[in-house]
């Protein structure tokens, strides 16, 4: 999977702490979901202005594509976007970089499927207006958005 970061408008930094690493030095596979995690909450704060207690969102199925590792030494940074929005749910995909002097190093591509979710009531329920809304806007062209 080939990315190109010019259709990414949003990214944040992530600080790799000791508990990340493995015995080489290198970011423990199962962080990686937790670098997505981080990079997600902070693009529905800042961008998104979700209003996490007035409808939740669930996470339905996460995919990694490892493609070079990341150290301990490294800078990195996770560029992310909404790529596709339905009725009740939505896709956000990842990149996340490694800072070189050379530029930025993609070292892995991922995507979620994130339900908005009803938790007082255990169901999923559509996007909230205003948060679909604020999505499309931000994250036009190339977003897909259907009903399903």
């Amino acid at each position: 999977m080939t990315e190109n970061l010019a259709n990414y408008r949003y990214s944040t930094p992530i600080s790799i702490r000791f508990s990340d690493i493995d015995a080489y030095g290198n970011v423990s596979n199962t962080i990686y979901l937790t670098f997505f995690e981080i990079a997600r909450l902070s693009y529905w704060r800042e961008i998104v202005e979700w209003d996490l207690k007035a409808s939740g969102v669930i996470l339905g199925r996460s995919e990694i594509n490892y493609l070079k590792p990341i150290t301990v030494d490294d800078q990195i940074s996770c560029y992310l976007r909404t790529s596709r929005i339905g009725n009740s749910s939505f896709d956000v995909t990842y990149v996340l970089v490694k800072h070189t002097p050379n530029g930025e190093e993609i070292c892995t591509t991922g995507k979620s499927v994130c339900i908005s979710y009803d938790y007082a009531n255990n169901k999923s329920i559509p996007i909230p207006q205003r948060e679909r809304e604020r999505m499309i806007e931000y994250d036009q062209p190339g977003l897909i958005t259907n009903t399903n």
